[in-house]
């Protein structure tokens, strides 16, 4: 079964390919990203990579953990899952549709005047 690891610290110049060839020479690589920031398209200095076992994750966590790539020294680590998203924040409505706090004029701006 294929285990996802985290890969932190990274150099901005370090790319996919990068990721994929180096961690080949453990094993077998399903896949390998870089996080890049959604606007300006420059890495956020980390990403993940996908090994095929359990076995090849822990001996890619053993070899490259706090060894250097591109003159950085990296952090690799078994990736945890992200938490649930759903449930949470409700785009910054109120039930009943409001935004607020519910109350109708007094001019107070989160129980602070606002001027």
């Amino acid at each position: 079964m294929a285990k996802n690891l985290y890969v932190g610290n990274l150099s901005p110049e370090v790319t996919q390919d990068d990721l994929t060839v180096n961690f080949k020479e453990v094993g077998d690589v399903v896949s390998a990203v870089v996080i890049k920031d959604k606007f300006s398209g420059e890495s956020k200095g980390f990403g993940f990579v996908e090994m095929g076992t359990e076995k090849e994750a822990q001996d890619a966590i053993q070899k490259f953990n706090g060894g250097e790539l591109c003159g950085k020294k990296i952090v690799v680590s078994e990736a945890r899952p992200r938490p649930d998203q759903r449930g949470g924040r409700t785009g910054g409505r109120r039930p009943g549709g409001r935004f607020g706090g519910g109350r109708s004029g007094g001019g107070s701006f989160g129980g602070r005047s606002r001027y």
